[in-house]
């Protein structure tokens, strides 16, 4: 397994990066938090001028990289658009959202796309979204669906679509560690940068340590799908809880070096951290997606990237 993304996919990555932030960055969340139906609007334009949609992840193992980078950059700027869901989408869809649970539910407002559902058993459904029970700021776009069910043929899609959100997810690490870094440089206390405090130190080392053994799984997800592990949905799975444990260690302490500051509109983390919540809760919450990953290992375990499987 190459730990590194190939060098096309890293520079597509940094092509996104750069056009989202051209197009408005942190603004992008804020305007479409005003119009929810402006998301596709704002964003889908940028990403159909850089050829995003014509990747074809599913059948190219360097394009499925050039996706996770795209999904990266898309978090990194808490992109108010369903990129991930996007280009793991079957045919005859969209978008691709993973649900579970008896009340499901995506953030999906303001959408008018063909939005597939599937669930942790494979399960394919089409969906319709229902009114919304708050505003776009109350609820991050996520609405209530009906699902009406088409077939059971979805198992196949399930590890592309549980892996790539939570690249997503980390460039939104990524961007709430870059914010605490550059916070703690220029706020100072008792007459000193909070970077200097040993304290702060140790919190913001504890945290890029949970930051990177996300981007490690994530590699690792990307290869077990890449070459057809057979235990490519188990991968998935164990990396999406590796990203939501990450997630609670990386938000809290973004927050405290940020302080009250953090909840403020003022403040980008404070955007950032609202606009998680979706990719974090839905389906499936930290408890959830333990219990769907050992029921799915038993007691055999997982290979993991450190184990002896060639190409591991």
């Amino acid at each position: 397994m190459n730990l590194e993304l190939a060098d096309e996919a890293r520079e597509f990555g940094a092509q996104t990066l750069r056009a989202l932030g051209a197009a408005g960055g942190d603004e992008l969340v804020r305007a479409a938090e005003t119009e929810p139906a402006e998301r596709s609007a704002l964003v889908d334009p940028v990403l159909s001028r850089l050829g995003a949609w014509e990747l074809a992840p599913r059948r190219d193992p360097v394009e499925l990289e050039a996706a996770a980078a795209l999904c990266r950059s898309a978090g990194y700027w808490a992109t108010p658009y369903p990129v991930a869901e996007r280009l793991a989408r079957p045919d005859g869809a969209d978008a691709v959202f993973v649900v579970a649970g008896p009340q499901p539910a995506a953030a999906i407002g303001g959408l008018t796309l063909r939005i597939m559902a599937i669930d942790p058993d494979g399960r394919r459904g089409a969906v319709t979204a229902l009114p919304a029970r708050g505003t776009a700021r109350e609820t991050a776009f996520v609405t209530p669906i009906a699902v009406r069910p088409m077939d059971a043929d979805g198992i196949d899609d399930l590890a592309l679509a549980v892996a790539l959100p939570c690249w997503t997810l980390l460039g939104m690490l990524d961007r709430a560690l870059a914010l605490a870094g550059d916070h703690v440089l220029v706020r100072e206390q008792f007459g000193r940068r909070l970077a200097e405090f040993q304290s702060v130190q140790f919190q913001l080392t504890d945290a890029e340590v949970e930051r990177k053994g996300v981007e490690m799984l994530a590699r690792y997800a990307l290869w077990s799908i890449q070459t057809g592990q057979p235990d490519a949905v188990a991968d998935a799975l164990a990396l999406r809880l590796a990203a939501l444990e990450a997630a609670e260690i990386v938000f809290r302490v973004a927050h405290q070096v940020h302080g009250a500051l953090g909840f403020c509109d003022e403040s980008p983390l404070s955007w950032l951290s609202r606009h998680s919540l979706p990719l974090r809760r839905l389906p499936l919450g930290i408890t959830g997606t333990e219990d769907l990953l050992t029921r799915r290992v038993g007691t055999r375990g997982l290979a993991g990237p450190f184990s002896d499987p060639q190409g591991a």
